[in-house]
């Protein structure tokens, strides 16, 4: 891996001179930025992903939606389909991606579009739906085309952007500089306790600008929820062996909750967004079926159950007992209050 870098680093050399000059253009004016007359926060990261956008965009939904009329537009990440489309629940993650997918399966009360154009996906959503009093913006902090009113910056702890490389090289989609355009930076994935020390340690590693608010997020997870109505609750006192089979790009964090709750955690790993054929279930249904165990479940995370639930896999998996973990973030140091009021006062204010 050391030596693959090694050879790759001229390669981020010249990545990153592109989007440099790239964000030059931006910041001079010569590239424009529309900025909205109404809320518009952005969240993303500088990698190329794994930072737990979805349950962080899920903790504003929840947040905002009890005060506004609320969208969320997201690009719809390996969907089939292009341009501007309201999601529903009866779109497929195939046409609309698994995030969207997610978010208005969950929320009954939000607007979810996808468009790759961010800018006219925010003006499209607002004629269809006047009421609109803010959007957010899923996975978009790249996205400079839109001046946002509020930038979330993620950063996932056990790979810090300023411990990467740019790509090819890293995962970083963009130089560590970028982080300066960020309002509020959340360090996510932390272990549920989690010291003043380590945090001292992480803010001396990432620099904050005395502007940025900086807080500290971890996993917290739900019971787990049958993929089909017809399975009986799942008690993990009654289970032995977990097989967990997820197409997330990073997966550790499940895996150490698990591993805690069962004798054997089998993992099958698939490419984050993964969509699912009948040979993968087919091949997850053996794996499972050769287990001697009689006490044993399958699991999988709340994204992947989105590609699921696809109508062409239903017949191949309704025989089998498969469940999903809904998580959700909680913040460390009594500071939930904190960012809210941040959010909060941004979307009355403005």
């Amino acid at each position: 891996m050391f030596f693959l870098r090694i050879f790759l680093l001229p390669f981020s050399v010249i990545y990153g001179l592109v989007i440099r000059i790239r964000n030059l253009l931006f910041n001079n004016g010569v590239f424009k930025s529309k900025q909205f007359d109404f809320p518009v926060i952005v969240v993303g990261n500088l990698s190329t992903g794994g930072t737990g956008k979805t349950p962080h965009v899920e903790y504003l939904i929840r947040l905002l939606t009890k005060k506004i009329e609320i969208g969320v537009i997201s690009r719809g990440y390996r969907r089939n389909t292009s341009g501007f489309i309201v999601a529903s629940n009866m779109s497929s993650a195939t046409e609309i991606g698994d995030e969207p997918k997610q978010y208005i399966n969950k929320f009954d009360d939000i607007h979810v579009a996808v468009d790759e154009d961010r800018c006219h996906g925010i003006q499209k959503l607002k004629s269809l739906y006047p009421g609109v009093k803010a959007v957010l913006l899923d996975d978009a902090f790249q996205h400079r085309y839109v001046k946002p009113g509020l930038s979330i910056l993620l950063t996932d702890y056990h790979s810090l952007y300023s411990n990467d490389y740019l790509l090819p090289a890293g995962r970083l989609r963009e130089p560590i500089s970028g982080a300066a355009r960020a309002d509020i930076i959340i360090v996510t994935k932390t272990d549920p306790v989690f010291s003043p020390l380590s945090k001292r340690a992480v803010l001396e590693q990432i620099k904050p600008r005395s502007n940025q608010h900086v807080f500290f997020s971890f996993i917290t997870y739900g019971l787990p929820i049958p993929l089909f109505k017809n399975l009986p609750v799942l008690r993990f006192n009654q289970i032995n062996t977990i097989v967990l089979f997820s197409g997330i790009a990073n997966p550790y964090p499940l895996e150490q909750y698990l591993k805690r709750l069962c004798s054997e955690l089998v993992t099958i790993h698939f490419a984050d967004h993964h969509q699912f054929t009948e040979k993968d279930i087919l091949s997850i249904k053996t794996e499972y079926e050769e287990l001697f165990t009689r006490k044993k479940v399958l699991l999988t995370t709340e994204k992947d159950a989105m590609r699921l639930i696809d109508p062409s896999l239903a017949d191949v998996l309704k025989n089998m007992p498969v469940y999903y973990i809904p998580i959700e973030v909680a913040f460390h140091f009594g500071e939930r209050e904190k960012i809210d009021k941040i959010v909060l006062d941004y979307v009355t204010k403005s």
